[in-house]
């Protein structure tokens, strides 16, 4: 989920493992840990497909996919969850301690580390990181994920490799949240953000080589549309057991490629080496032949931690006619949609059976946080039925569509994205299911970009697309669950709940984040989502399976449920180089 997911949920560590072994050699590197023989080879370039046109640099005002894969090449963090274990590791940080009132945390950053353009990163950079993410006039998408019953985080500089973060009150996860903190150079950006122009600093018209960061990588150049070409950051700070700065590789390129099939195509043929993100299931058996003669690695790394959604538009401000409005925005029409869907049917035709029902956000690979004990509907379309003509939707038309009370034909218009398949094909069973209750779903396939602005804008009835998980613990979204969060799907950034239910929200993750009894966490977590199935403000259908392929020529892999699931570790991916290209 956050996210950004989305975003979140746990990643069975068996499961993974037994995947990656199926898959190749794969070895994952933590920072500080050794790196058994034999050695990883140095140089070459590796290609991945990127599917969506960035539409900035600045991870602080974008969390689309294209952003987070080019901040997982490009930045680094003070902490991260490790994507495999789900472990909290130092990054940035190489050690901290937490004071007796469980509030205080002292930092100790690394020594020596540089930006990608030299100048060297200190205390005062990660103390602008912050700054920035609260900027008021920035209106960060990252500010909301560091907040505690939204309140910013204390952050000053004790010294130059020294910060000390304080909490506003007891929060569970700990530093977990600094996971979607990227830290950025305070020399470059500063004057941006004094004069209020920070969120449109590094858009994608600026030169390469204004931009620095303390990733892996550093962009070195953007052809608009098609590619971005990333090359090894001299200066970056991590190292292999041997004494081998990393990364391996010399070189990453982001192929621009918005059509699956096309995708698909240049996987096959070896002019990409990976996806950042998982393959569609209808092509696991093509996929199965390559990787069988040696050309692919492939991989099933079972039922994912996301599944795509059905997001309604509760908004007071949304751009709906106030007719339309009463019922549109009615919970008995959630209900109905949600018992009218034959998960089944959906999970069979939409992913090919590779997935299983699924009826919230939290998907059963999640085992730390799904609540098993959840209720889930019934497929009973004439309880569907019923519902629908409790809020005055009834008497069908000639054309089978229902009218509202003033006569006019219960149409409803759902976006989706153009291009992504199983998004196509799940909007296009949803239609179809709801045709048989007398609900007219008109398909609109867009841009992620436009999705993502007519969603801003609050201009739409139905959106059917994915939020992307970032920690497996509900706490790593809380501008998902919260009210006031700028993820609240259904209605985002609200000054205060807008309804008794979502107040309630509220106040159980309150309580769940501030306690450091897991038990009592998981409980008030399991209380979330039984509230959120009563009221359903976003509607899941089925998590399918995830499947990874890469070329047989990507050493060190290590394959993940969440996205990008093969460059989220992109430092200790390498490449058998070809003969005479390289």
């Amino acid at each position: 989920m956050v996210r950004r997911s989305s975003r979140n949920f746990l990643v069975v560590l068996i499961i993974c493992l037994v995947a990656l072994a199926g898959a190749g050699a794969y070895r994952f590197l933590r920072p500080g840990a050794t790196v058994a023989a034999p050695a990883v080879p140095s140089g070459g370039s590796l290609v991945s497909s990127l599917r969506t046109i960035p539409r900035t640099f600045n991870r602080f005002v974008d969390s689309s996919s294209a952003s987070e894969v080019i901040a997982f090449l490009t930045s680094a963090r003070l902490v991260r969850i490790n994507r495999v274990t789900m472990d909290l590791e130092p990054m940035l940080a190489e050690s901290w301690t937490r004071s007796a009132d469980n509030l205080t945390y002292t930092v100790k950053l690394r020594r020596g580390v540089k930006f990608s353009d030299g100048s060297p990163f200190s205390s005062a950079d990660v103390v602008f990181s912050f700054r920035a993410a609260y900027d008021e006039k920035t209106k960060s998408v990252v500010g909301d994920t560091l907040r505690v019953h939204g309140k910013p985080l204390e952050v000053a500089a004790v010294d130059t490799n020294t910060v000390s973060i304080k909490f506003p009150a007891p929060f569970g996860p700990g530093l977990r949240i600094l996971d979607n903190l990227p830290i950025c150079p305070r020399h470059l950006l500063e004057k941006s953000l004094n004069d209020g122009t920070f969120a449109a600093a590094w858009d994608t018209a600026t030169p390469p080589a204004k931009l620095a960061g303390l990733g892996p990588f550093v962009l070195r150049d953007y052809q608009a549309g098609q590619r971005l070409v990333f090359e090894r950051n001299p200066n970056y700070w991590r190292k292999d057991a041997s004494g081998a700065r990393l990364p391996y590789l010399d070189r990453i390129t982001l192929e621009i490629i918005t059509d699956q099939n096309a995708e698909l195509l240049r996987l096959q043929s070896g002019q990409i080496d990976c996806m950042p993100s998982e393959i569609r299931a209808e092509d696991y058996a093509m996929l199965k032949q390559g990787a069988s003669a040696g050309r692919l690695h492939l991989s099933d790394l079972g039922v994912g931690l996301d599944a795509d959604s059905l997001w309604f538009n509760l908004r007071k401000d949304a751009k709906i006619a106030e007719g339309r409005r009463a019922w549109l925005q009615h919970v008995e029409l959630r209900r109905a949609i949600s018992e009218a869907v034959d998960r089944k049917r959906f999970a069979d035709t939409v992913f090919l059976g590779a997935a299983v029902p699924v009826f919230g956000p939290v998907s059963p690979a999640n085992k730390a946080w799904f609540d098993p004990q959840v209720p889930v509907p019934s497929f009973d379309r004439a309880r569907a039925a019923a519902r629908l003509a409790s809020i005055g939707l009834k008497n069908k038309g000639a054309d089978g569509v229902l009218v509202d009370a003033a006569g006019q034909p219960a149409r409803i218009t759902l976006i989706t994205q153009k291009g992504n398949t199983a998004l196509e094909r799940g909007a296009a069973v949803i239609r179809d299911d709801l045709k048989t209750i007398g609900l007219a779903i008109d398909i609109v396939p867009l841009d992620p970009g436009a999705i993502v602005d007519r969603w801003g804008k609050g201009d739409f009835d139905l959106i059917y697309f994915r939020f992307l998980t970032t920690d497996v613990d509900p706490a790593g979204s809380l501008d998902f669950w919260l009210s006031s969060g700028g993820r609240h799907l259904w209605n985002p950034g609200q000054a205060e709940p807008a309804t008794d239910w979502e107040r309630r929200m509220d106040d159980l993750m309150a309580r769940q984040v501030a306690s450091l009894d897991q038990a009592e966490r998981k409980r008030l977590f399991g209380d979330v989502q039984r509230l959120f199935a009563d009221q359903v403000p976003l509607l899941y259908f089925a998590a399918p399976h995830v499947f990874v392929a890469t070329s047989s020529r990507v050493l060190n892999a290590t394959p993940v449920l969440m996205r990008p699931v093969v460059l989220w570790s992109a430092e200790t991916l390498a490449v058998q180089k070809r003969a005479g290209t390289e």
